[in-house]
């Protein structure tokens, strides 16, 4: 011990202290865990090459299927749409629930106590009969004469009821996701903007929603995720061309459910591994300057400028004020 401290101590011919000799830690248990993981992983790959129940040759059969295709395609489309209706449903929500007028308040919770409350399942039951219980939907004067009406089965079909579904239930859980990424923002924020005289809709879109968003994106992103695999549950409307329904019926007809099961798992692992691919570079734009992982831009006159004013403190490290400069410099580029 003693040795050590008179080493880390010791000083050379020009007077300037000697790095310290320090010795990494050991991790034995990391090694551990890491040949452990490396055997499950081994054994679960010599499984699904030798176990000829997974019928790999139907999977390979089916997993470009054109109906199959065509499922990924309906889901897609189901989960861009719901989550569209979801997030313009939810802004006007979470606006509503800042608002100072109580009905509009109170309007929105209800909104969000009932649409949570139930299950989504139920809900798709729902809009799936609701031409039972509107069989025409007509406009005109209460009490009066009639302008004009339509058939629902014609106007909602599976698909519009799928999406409606989807939509309104998803609209709940967001507009709780907004509320509290615009909670987030500090009120010194729209003060300071009202006191420089900027609209309140200006004041929204520029310093209280950009802002708002590094809160909003992730679990946004997790949701969007959720309604890709909740889109499995369109059966109740019933919608049958999503991608659940297809492998479903296609194992049905084959009798083999375990291929058909692991061709609509790869499908939706390789969709929701793009959409965490985007995810990802959207949380990244929208953390500069606050999350760590994503430096901060420096201005580059700035830099020159603080380095160029360091002045006497920088004679006192080692190097003197032109590698201090020139590490700001290179900070900057």
């Amino acid at each position: 011990m003693t040795t050590h401290r008179a080493e880390t101590v010791q000083t050379s011919k020009g007077g300037a202290p000697e790095l310290i000799k320090a010795v990494p830690v050991r991790h034995p248990w990391r090694w551990v865990g890491a040949a452990v993981i490396l055997v499950i992983v081994a054994l679960a790959v010599q499984s699904l090459a030798t176990n000829e129940n997974f019928h790999w040759d139907t999977y390979v059969l089916y997993i470009l299927d054109v109906n199959v295709v065509r499922g990924v395609g309906w889901t897609l489309l189901l989960t861009v749409l719901s989550m569209v209706l979801a997030i313009v449903l939810a802004v006007l929500l979470a606006f509503m629930r800042q608002s100072d007028n109580p009905i509009f308040r109170w309007s929105s919770w209800f909104w969000v106590w009932f649409f949570r409350g139930t299950p989504v399942y139920t809900q798709l039951i729902f809009w799936g009969l609701v031409a039972v219980l509107y069989p025409k939907i007509a406009v005109g004067v209460p009490f009066g004469p009639e302008l004009f009406s339509f058939t629902t089965q014609d106007l909602l079909n599976s698909f519009w009821a799928a999406v409606l579904g989807l939509g309104l239930n998803e609209s709940a859980y967001l507009a709780e996701i907004f509320r509290a990424g615009l909670k987030s923002v500090d009120r010194g924020q729209t003060e300071a903007a009202e006191a420089l005289g900027m609209r309140g809709t200006k004041i929204m879109w520029r310093i209280v929603l950009p802002q708002a968003m590094r809160v909003i994106v992730p679990p946004t992103g997790n949701e969007t995720i959720g309604m890709l695999k909740t889109t499995s549950l369109v059966l109740a409307v019933p919608f049958t061309l999503d991608l659940t329904f297809v492998t479903n019926t296609l194992a049905n007809r084959t009798y083999l459910p375990i291929p058909l099961l692991m061709v609509a798992a790869t499908w939706y692992l390789l969709v929701t591994s793009i959409l965490m691919v985007g995810q990802h570079y959207i949380e990244k734009y929208y953390g500069k300057g606050v999350d760590n992982l994503v430096p901060a831009p420096v201005n580059a006159a700035a830099a020159k400028a603080a380095a160029a004013g360091l002045g006497p403190a920088s004679d006192t490290m080692p190097g003197g004020p032109t590698v201090a400069g020139k590490d700001i410099e290179e900070s900057g580029r």
